[in-house]
């Protein structure tokens, strides 16, 4: 039976949304919404909030969550992870689950845990297609282009694939385009050696780590998700989602 937890790292500190893990949502926290929709996840043995704040860890305990301390040097999820990692005995797969999604749907995070069902399985993500021209071309939106065996070849803020010849406005008739959806699950003893890595000019230069992984040579397995990332960012990502929330509830009382 692989022993697969959960770690949702979560700073105080943000320079867009500062103190954004306690920020409320309808009645509850930020971080406490996101560390409930983990727990609903079947493949988790266990959810674990590592934070470098106080008011954090003193919050997530009051609602009865699991929490860890770690160091504030940490420049990545990642690196906090693997330091909760190293206080844990007996972790097959650790799972990074973002902070700042709120709505995180738990079977993304089950759909992440089952790539390590395949013992090869280095790294896992998901990614989702991307229906908006808006995203395509936006350097918020992280691209994916993958391998017939579903392997990530590269991720990048520009519309990748290229497509010769074509006017841009027509390149999403002309391929399919995939959006990242920044969860990730590592083996436990990958996540153990991709956190003592220096950082790469690929990473420097598109200000993603997982290229970091990708220049060592570790592979990331993905799979497709129809669910969508809501991550926030800033408060007015958090209206932005809220305001989708509703449309939604509406939406559902009207078909009933």
């Amino acid at each position: 039976m692989t022993n697969i937890v959960g770690i949702i790292p979560s700073r105080y500190a943000s320079t867009r949304f500062p103190a954004k893990p306690l920020v409320g949502i309808e009645g509850k926290t930020m971080i406490q919404r996101v560390y409930e929709q983990a727990s609903k996840a079947h493949k988790l043995s266990r959810v674990i909030v590592a934070t470098d704040d106080q008011r954090i860890f003193d919050h997530v305990k009051e609602f009865g969550g699991d929490v860890m301390m770690t160091s504030p040097e940490h420049q990545t999820g990642t690196d906090r992870c693997a330091e909760v990692l190293a206080q844990l005995t007996n972790v097959d797969v650790v799972i990074n689950i973002q902070g700042d999604e709120p709505f995180i749907d738990p079977e993304q995070i089950d759909q992440v845990a089952e790539l390590f069902e395949r013992a090869e399985t280095q790294i896992g993500s998901l990614v989702k297609e991307i229906e908006d021209e808006e995203d395509l071309f936006s350097d918020t939106v992280v691209k994916v282009v993958r391998s017939k065996t579903d392997q990530a070849i590269y991720f990048s803020r520009a519309a990748i694939p290229f497509i010769k010849g074509v006017e841009k406005k027509e390149w999403m008739k002309s391929a399919t385009y995939y959006k990242h959806i920044g969860i990730y699950g590592y083996r436990a003893t990958v996540l153990e050696s991709i956190s003592k890595l220096p950082q790469t000019n690929l990473e420097k230069s598109e200000s993603l780590e997982q290229l970091r992984w990708l220049e060592n040579g570790y592979t990331i397995q993905l799979a497709e998700t129809e669910h969508e990332s809501n991550s926030v960012d800033t408060p007015e990502d958090l209206d932005r989602l809220l305001d989708k929330m509703v449309i939604r509830e509406n939406e559902k009382s009207n078909r009933h």
